[in-house]
């Protein structure tokens, strides 16, 4: 079979297969369910060059799975640039036989920050909202979380965001002695568990919400958030470091 770009096309279509192989259009898609393919999507994926990425993998995937006795793992990141987007006419919601409808064209009134800190044992979502995203706000939040998990030991997943090293947070976490920092590796967001987190938050309250101001957005997202916490559940860790570490790392030839 010759490669879809000899046509001209970079992937192939089971129209354009069909015509090719004299087949049926149906049997090459009944085909494709059958064997589980999907040739119309793709995604993105980066490796890992930290040189550290074992020693992270093995630490952060350990901590997951057999947490230190009497002490609390708390996942932390912030989302920042927040989008309070407002359509240009009111929503039409969904009604029988018709989806949710809104207008392609929005306005924009400023963006916030969502810092958060997961505890992966409970669910339990600690959380602030601010303008901008700097290592004040972060000290702040660090505080916030003090405050909320008050003489706990406590161990931070977080990833190597330059506002998370700079002197002024080192200096606070050293004076903090019940603060143990977990880092994950570079280019490994998705090791940190509040980033699932903040997938459901954009999915639940953000992405299809309409927001007359950053004020109006961050009061729609304490409220989701105050809801999460009533119907929060644990955030569990399946995969040894092993295996974590085979989708961190290239294959490469044997």
């Amino acid at each position: 079979m010759p490669p879809p770009k000899k046509y001209g096309v970079t992937h192939w279509s089971s129209r354009l297969l069909a015509g090719h192989l004299g087949i049926g259009n149906a049997t090459v898609a009944r085909a494709w369910r059958e064997y589980g393919v999907q040739p119309w999507r793709s995604g993105t994926f980066k490796f890992s060059t930290d040189p550290q990425l074992v020693a992270k993998v093995t630490d952060v995937v350990g901590l997951y799975l057999e947490p230190p006795e009497n002490a609390i793992v708390l996942c932390v990141d912030e989302k920042s640039q927040i989008q309070a987007l407002d359509r240009t006419a009111p929503m039409l919601p969904m009604q029988p036989g018709q989806i949710e409808r809104r207008t392609h064209d929005y306005k924009r009134h400023g963006t916030t920050t969502l810092f958060a800190a997961l505890e992966i044992a409970t669910g339990q979502v600690t959380a602030a909202v601010t303008p901008r995203h700097r290592h004040q706000e972060f000290l702040a939040f660090l505080r916030q979380i003090d405050r909320a998990y008050p003489d706990q030991e406590l161990h931070l997943v977080m990833d190597n965001y330059a506002t998370h090293k700079t002197p002024e947070v080192k200096d606070w976490l050293a004076r903090h002695k019940n603060f143990h920092v977990h880092f994950t590796p570079t280019s490994a967001s998705w090791l940190n568990l509040v980033e699932v987190w903040f997938g459901i938050i954009d999915r639940q309250a953000i992405r299809r919400g309409i927001f007359t101001s950053v004020k109006d957005l961050n009061a729609k997202i304490r409220a989701f958030i105050n809801g999460w916490n009533d119907r929060k559940h644990p955030f569990v860790w399946t995969k040894t470091a092993e295996d974590t570490l085979k989708k961190a790392q290239p294959k490469t030839n044997q």
